[in-house]
């Protein structure tokens, strides 16, 4: 399964620079954030590889749900897909978007794919084990290396996000006595973390399921973890929440090995 989310991922990837090469159309949702024809355009070759190769998982992807199109997970694993992440970022003309798939067991991340084409690297995991490789002309083009995340020291790297910091986040940092932090856009927060570049990132702004559950699968394998505000695991497939909307995160902090 790896091979063939990875396989997509990139090849999403490429017709999303082929669209930031030439220039995107922009558009906004009823929320104000925008959307491109790259989102739509990567969505749909993801989409097609996973009816062609898993036609019995059910795939929750962001565009498709913000149309209202939402297959039933009750009771069964399922994809989370954000064809990009980022894209913000990706309109600023900044490099930091992803394109991220996710298989969801139980309410957990268990595989998961973070491609980043503008920078050429590729994150991934499966059976426990977090890996980084190079991506060029489409291709892995290096040995996946195995990553970790690294022991929290003394002086502790936060990574907050570029667009959607808070005022709760910056009094988070201020509480706990961090003053080194650097702002990252997309799903690469958690696999800095994973890689053992940085130590801690808390979220006190709104993100969805399909923005964390790649990364969250990579941190995880590397040895991190991610914790709503009372201690417990993120989970996901969140339907039904009573003060927020379907799939929608509360807030979280995910960091590497304490």
């Amino acid at each position: 399964m790896l091979e063939i989310l990875e396989r997509s991922a990139i090849a999403a990837g490429r017709a999303i620079l082929d669209i930031y090469n030439a220039g995107p159309a922009v558009a906004y949702k009823a929320d104000a954030s925008p959307v491109t024809d790259a989102d739509h355009s990567a969505e749909r070759i993801i989409l097609a590889d996973l009816a062609a190769n898993f036609p019995d998982i059910p795939v929750v992807a962001e565009e498709a749900a913000a149309a209202g199109h939402v297959p039933d997970i009750s009771g069964k694993p399922f994809f989370l897909v954000d064809p990009l992440d980022g894209t913000k970022e990706f309109v600023g003309r900044s490099s930091d978007f992803t394109v991220n798939i996710a298989l969801i067991e139980n309410g957990v991340p268990v595989t998961g794919v973070v491609y980043a084409p503008a920078l050429g690297i590729l994150y991934s995991t499966s059976s426990r084990k977090a890996k980084k490789a190079l991506v060029v002309d489409d291709r892995i083009a290096s040995p996946q290396a195995d990553i970790g995340c690294r022991i929290c020291g003394d002086r502790p790297v936060a990574l907050t996000s570029r667009w959607h910091n808070s005022a709760e986040t910056i009094a988070y940092l201020a509480d706990h006595g961090i003053t080194d932090y650097e702002a990252v856009g997309s799903s690469l927060k958690f696999c800095l973390l994973a890689e053992g570049l940085a130590d801690i990132y808390p979220r006190f702004s709104r993100t969805m399921e399909w923005d964390t559950a790649a990364g969250d699968a990579i941190l995880r394998a590397a040895g991190g973890e991610t914790l709503t505000m009372d201690g417990t695991p993120l989970t996901y497939g969140k339907r039904n929440q009573r003060h927020d909307s379907d799939f929608a995160n509360p807030w979280f902090v995910a960091r590497g090995k304490p």
